[in-house]
């Protein structure tokens, strides 16, 4: 068996992708971070992080030790809390931008369910607007959306720049119109594009329209034009292209966690933890 201590610190490790941050998430000191991962080797038989002086990186067994970490540190919570008797029960109705489905949020939310089970929870992927509107509405109890940079509201998980997203080949005259592919409206990323086009004094036309990332996604890779998207998050088959096109900047967003004041606090700051706790990307 492996010791759940070691795994958690592991798992720090592999999603800070640092010794020093992992130990500031966990309130410990930097060797007792790395006993703990030589700990967790000398179990393992395997070496699970490759270390050089730039960054620290995962093995294969390390990807591995990865996943088993989670559902076994989800296994044990959701233990303890059932047998102590103070499992969390009640009703969660989460809404997520639909761009966030290509992060870890959807391994995220596999472990809170595994962790607690008892918690009914139901969720919503649309825009976030449509989402923030639900929220406000009482008819959502916590939304992790995008917001416009140094927005006060929530609590901010991240920050990613905005870029143009297309193919490798993809060419754009200087004079032609734009083939601008978005989110139908409202979508905050689709007016950061527009309000970026205008203000260039650059021509733009809709190529496609459409609800969800899916679609964003097999529009640029078809060709049909360039898409505003977060730069962490763009897949590897696609790239940036905003530089090469000659394309305006769009500026930054943030990543955002919100809550109903009406909702259940203890749900709702359990999934906030389990999401502020883990890296998206």
């Amino acid at each position: 068996m492996f010791d759940p201590d070691l795994l958690a610190t592991f798992l720090a490790v592999a999603e800070t992708g640092s010794f020093t941050r992992a130990a500031e998430r966990l309130g410990l000191s930097q060797p007792t971070v790395s006993q703990h991962v030589q700990r967790l080797e000398k179990a393992a038989k395997r070496t699970l992080i490759d270390r050089d002086t730039r960054q620290v990186r995962l093995t294969d067994n390390g990807d591995a030790m990865a996943g088993f970490a989670r559902s076994i540190l989800a296994a044990h919570a959701a233990a303890d809390s059932y047998f102590s008797g103070t499992a969390m029960r009640g009703r969660l109705r989460f809404g997520a931008a639909d761009d966030l489905a290509i992060t870890q949020l959807p391994s995220i939310l596999r472990d809170f369910r595994q962790a607690y089970p008892q918690i009914n929870l139901e969720l919503t992927v649309g825009q976030s607007t449509p989402l923030y509107r639900k929220l406000k509405a009482g008819q959502l109890d916590l939304i992790f959306i995008k917001q416009n940079s140094g927005s006060a509201e929530g609590d901010r998980v991240s920050t990613d720049s905005m870029v143009w997203m297309g193919l490798d080949k993809t060419e754009l005259a200087p004079n032609d119109p734009v083939p601008l592919i978005a989110y139908q409206d409202p979508s905050l990323s689709r007016q950061l594009a527009i309000d970026a086009l205008e203000s260039a004094g650059r021509v733009w036309r809709i190529t496609c329209n459409t609800r969800e990332v899916n679609g964003v996604l097999a529009a640029v890779r078809a060709g049909l034009g360039v898409a505003p998207f977060p730069r962490t998050l763009i897949p590897a088959d696609l790239v940036k292209v905003t530089n090469r096109l000659g394309l305006p900047e769009l500026g930054e967003v943030e990543f955002s966690l919100l809550s109903n004041p009406r909702a259940a606090a203890d749900p709702v700051a359990a999934l906030t933890r389990a999401i502020m706790g883990r890296t998206l990307h």
